[in-house]
């Protein structure tokens, strides 16, 4: 380990900083000094410009993963080199929103059930009941579950924040089954690692993402698939239930209620109530069209013409 990445690591750790943004913040700072085969404190504003352009243009990736990257190379020169930085000179490309794909109720209980084994079931219907992330899935404790309360306890979230979650009867039991199919019974671990589920550590995120994928091929659901997914049914799902946003938002631990909006773009039968009123509004036009023709037909079998005034007052009588 290099003296720089040593003082990076360290300011990073001073901080607290997830494992994760950890990992990812030394990984930009070494495929940054890696393009250019130098030190990275002999770069400066002109090489993170090409850097980020070459991001973009040449490994093609995603303005959110371009703005991680330039996160950890900002962290670098601000907090370990102690340097300015200036928004100007390397500004963040603009965010792009994403609306993420949604399964109806029957895809996810088709999913659910398409799931290769009982341990794979279990994995997909705690996410969906609860609406973890799969991090937050594969870490969660036999202590976690608080079946006097209905909740499970999230230790450690995003953002290092603990929250609660709902505890449905039907995700009880099902947990319980799992806990009797064990071979060795955990003293730590809800859902334990390697083959047989016997570890002293828990499972890894990786096979989360493959019980979703190997569970939506089985299903046929031609949908983009991922453990997020079900992250996003559980919420969707909530507010077409009537639920409010700032219960989805602490359900799903958001630090912010604009992350939570989201949700109203994906309301599933928002589309349908869109239409419904134009329909109504067009279904009225044609009824007053009609009632109007047929008052001016009543009046000319009269030997006369209806004035506007008239026309008007016949209009507001008639249903």
């Amino acid at each position: 380990m290099t003296d720089l990445r040593k003082r990076m690591l360290e300011e990073l750790e001073r901080r607290n900083y997830a494992p994760s943004t950890t990992c990812a913040y030394l990984r930009a700072v070494d495929e940054f000094a890696r393009y250019f085969n130098r030190r990275p404190d002999q770069l400066g504003p002109d090489h993170i410009r090409q850097y980020q352009a070459y991001l973009f243009r040449e490994r093609k990736l995603q303005p959110n993963t371009v703005i991680q990257h330039l996160g950890g190379i900002r962290f670098f020169y601000i907090k370990t080199l102690q340097q300015s930085w200036s928004a100007d000179l390397t500004p963040y490309p603009k965010k792009v929103l994403h609306l993420p794909s949604i399964l109806s109720r029957e895809e996810v209980n088709s999913l659910i059930e398409a799931a290769p084994t009982p341990f794979q079931r279990t994995l997909l219907m705690a996410l969906y009941a609860t609406g973890l992330r799969r991090a937050e899935l594969a870490r969660l404790k036999i202590t976690d579950i608080d079946s006097a309360r209905d909740v499970i306890h999230v230790q450690g979230g995003k953002g290092r924040k603990d929250r609660d979650v709902m505890l449905s009867q039907n995700l009880l039991e099902v947990l319980r089954e799992h806990w009797r199919s064990l071979r060795r019974k955990p003293a730590v671990w809800l859902f334990p690692g390697n083959r047989w589920h016997t570890a002293d550590h828990p499972i890894s995120t990786k096979v989360i993402w493959t019980a979703c994928r190997e569970a939506a091929q089985r299903a046929g659901i031609r949908k983009e698939v991922h453990p997020h997914t079900l992250r996003h049914c559980f919420a969707t799902h909530l507010l077409e239930d009537g639920a409010d946003l700032r219960t989805i938002q602490i359900l799903l631990g958001h630090r912010d209620l604009e992350e939570t909006t989201i949700y109203l773009h994906l309301f599933a039968a928002t589309p349908e109530r869109y239409r419904e009123p134009a329909r109504l509004s067009t279904a009225c036009q044609e009824s007053r069209h009609r009632r109007r023709y047929e008052v001016d037909a009543a009046a000319a079998r009269r030997g006369g013409r209806c004035d506007p005034r008239s026309r008007r007052k016949l209009l507001r009588t008639q249903p």
